[in-house]
């Protein structure tokens, strides 16, 4: 058991000691004998064991969850020696009621306790029932309060676990179809290059016998091919990587993403600008596919020797800007960008991929952020 209860409502743990301090400064100046305040004084203390040891997980304890009803009745102890404020340490105890057993029995537990309160203090005290209203009046509204406002606070939880499992599943499913499509593009690369190397190994068992001389051109253009399709299946792992990489996204995947190719012959820099922001998914999604086209295309075809990318984040717009070293391209479209600039543009992004003036390639995507 801890004190820090990852469960337990901060701004609840704020009002309950709040109240615990007007409380117990108001029996410590009314108690009047030494008895009484060391009655107060005791219970009190069993007040604050209480709210240490209170659960707000439905999976606690049996025994853990006692606590707040036995926090209810301790509250009638205190109105012994004070009366007023120590009633809302009830709020307290209703609301946690709720937490760990439901609305339902919260309302059920409440109910009972109201009633047995009402009813015993004409019985017990010496109070007429008018007497006795007076004081059910404020303690009901207050439950009733409690009870509303716990309503409200389970049900935001609720919706806010609800959207954050189907922003997940969104994820999934974006990756899914990302990694569906890449499969058919590796698929068609790698593929193409073993058909190259099948041809290449068949002609040389045919020219064995008639053109001996040829064979050793045609194994040597087969080494040459598997050379590339070992290096381009490389690639692709690393491609391939999920976007939320070890439960990372955001920047710290980007970043992850952009290291992977390290070690394929190019030196590689990731670095990020600005106060980072929640990336929306479909942002977060698109900017992956655009860091990971940079630098393959950068690997593939510019011949670069270092691949640089920036992440700079403004007030409601993200840029990603992707440049290399290498020998640039006659005609940016033959690099396979225009579906990617179209799904750029789709979300509210503009793209642009050209030719850098200092010379190399450079992309360079901006997406919108997060809304609140």
């Amino acid at each position: 058991m801890t004190f820090r209860d990852p469960d337990r409502p901060v701004l609840l743990s704020v009002a309950f000691w709040v109240i615990f301090a007007t409380v117990l400064a108001g029996g410590a100046g009314t108690a009047g004998s030494w008895p009484r305040f060391a009655l107060f004084a005791g219970v009190m203390a069993l007040v604050a064991a209480l709210w240490l040891i209170m659960p707000w997980s439905p999976a606690a304890s049996p025994v853990r969850k006692l606590a707040a009803p036995t926090l209810m009745v301790t509250v009638l102890l205190i109105g012994q020696v004070l009366s007023g404020w120590h009633i809302a340490l009830v709020f307290v105890a209703i609301v946690n009621l709720a937490f760990v057993y439901g609305m339902r029995t919260a309302i059920v537990i409440t109910a009972i306790y109201l009633l047995c309160v009402g009813g015993s203090i004409p019985l017990l005290f010496d109070a007429s029932w008018l007497q006795a209203l007076d004081q059910f009046v404020p303690m009901t509204l207050l439950a009733v309060f409690s009870l509303v406002m716990t309503s409200a606070l389970l049900e935001a939880g609720r919706q806010r676990a609800a959207a954050q499992r189907l922003i997940e599943r969104i994820r999934e499913l974006a990756v899914a179809e990302e990694r569906a499509r890449m499969a058919r593009d590796m698929h068609d690369s790698i593929g193409h290059q073993l058909t190259v190397i099948k041809v290449n190994l068949e002609n040389a068992e045919r020219y064995r016998e008639r053109h001996p001389e040829l064979i050793w051109e045609e194994v040597r253009q087969a080494k040459e091919m598997t050379v590339q399709a070992l290096a381009e299946a490389r690639r692709w792992v690393r491609a391939l990587r999920p976007l939320a990489l070890d439960g990372q996204v955001g920047s710290t995947a980007l970043g992850r993403l952009a290291r992977s190719f390290e070690g394929a012959g190019v030196e590689v820099s990731f670095t990020v600008d600005g106060i980072e922001r929640r990336i929306d998914p479909d942002s977060e999604l698109v900017l992956y596919r655009v860091l990971q086209e940079g630098f393959t295309n950068a690997l593939r075809h510019a011949e670069a020797r270092q691949v640089r990318a920036r992440l700079d984040f403004g007030e409601d717009r993200v840029v990603l800007v992707i440049g290399d070293d290498g020998k640039g391209a006659v005609d940016a479209a033959g690099f396979g960008l225009s579906s990617l600039a179209e799904r750029v543009r789709a979300i509210g992004g503009s793209f642009r991929a050209a030719n850098a003036r200092d010379g190399g390639f450079e992309l360079r995507a901006e997406v919108p952020v997060a809304r609140p």
